[in-house]
């Protein structure tokens, strides 16, 4: 029989996993030391993703489902947000794999600590909920890898407004087109800078021209402002045109785009953040208006 203490213990045993999940999901994430010393040091290896025995694990088990598991499985992977991260494709099945572990796990451990309660559930209701939430977690992934990508891209976005600032000083200066896009990208430090240099190296190895290799680099990541630099780049490459005043103007543009974006977000915050206010002062109205309407009425 169902008694208060047992019921107490559910509700206060409930609202303390939600508080823990709330909790995980809105802290912010520890940043890597590592990779935080890399990112201040002038002389730094390109930045690749670290690997220890939880990233190795989950790369075996990435390729055990790669190649147990039929292809229509993962739905949708989203290869350009993966290539922009550089995540492997093994690891993020991996975590797929993972987190649909969990969420089948999770269920049939809360109805053991009901039954435990004495607040047993038909068997149905885990098993409908473990298959739920395990589709649930399987996704959640894609949209982690989707967030961050997200956020790198607006990052790449900053970062290439100030390179092509720098290719055309080095241009304005008389400098050919890959010398002017070779130096700028040697000068910065982030990891947007590295991967220009990277794609540049790699164009001018292979015989390539540097807006080619761009060009791939924006297909790839879906960059269009990069495919949009590659463009005029390539006008100066192959027809001789003075493309300085062209960057700068680009790279204003990109600026002004960034800075509209930036005040439309805080407009929106604060549009959001009036709707607290404003029932706050409903509320406080019909405070002081309750207890005379309340009198009127009794009086009547």
């Amino acid at each position: 029989m169902t008694t208060g203490l047992q019921l107490a213990l559910l509700a206060g045993a409930m609202v303390g996993l939600g508080l823990v999940l709330l909790t995980a999901r809105l802290k912010p994430a520890e940043p890597d030391l590592a990779d935080a010393l890399r990112r201040l040091t002038p002389t730094r290896a390109p930045r690749t993703e670290t690997s220890g025995p939880a990233a190795a694990g989950k790369e075996r088990i990435g390729v055990w489902a790669i190649r147990a598991l039929p292809p229509g499985v993962w739905v949708r992977t989203p290869t350009r947000e993966l290539a922009l991260l550089r995540l492997p494709l093994a690891r993020f099945y991996g975590d797929k794999i993972v987190f649909a572990f969990f969420g089948l796990l999770i269920p049939p451990l809360l109805a053991a600590f009901l039954e435990f309660l004495d607040l047993g559930l038909p068997l149905t209701i885990p098993a409908f909920a473990s298959l739920g939430l395990a589709v649930v977690m399987f996704f959640l992934p894609n949209y982690n890898a989707i967030d961050e990508a997200k956020k790198a891209r607006l990052e790449f976005t900053r970062a290439l407004g100030a390179y092509i600032e720098l290719v055309a000083l080095e241009r304005n200066n008389g400098s050919g087109v890959r010398q002017a896009m070779e130096a700028a990208a040697e000068i910065g430090d982030s990891w947007v800078f590295q991967r220009l240099n990277e794609e540049l190296t790699r164009s001018r190895w292979s015989g390539l021209p540097p807006w080619e290799a761009l060009h791939t680099l924006a297909d790839e990541l879906g960059l269009p402002e990069l495919d949009d630099f590659a463009d005029i780049m390539r006008l100066s490459g192959e027809e001789g045109a003075s493309v300085y005043a062209n960057l700068r103007a680009r790279s204003a543009a990109m600026r002004t785009a960034m800075l509209n974006d930036e005040l439309a977000q805080a407009n929106a915050v604060g549009e959001r953040m009036t709707i607290p206010g404003s029932l706050l002062g409903v509320i406080f109205m019909a405070l002081l208006v309750a207890p005379s309407l309340l009198r009127m009425f009794s009086n009547t």
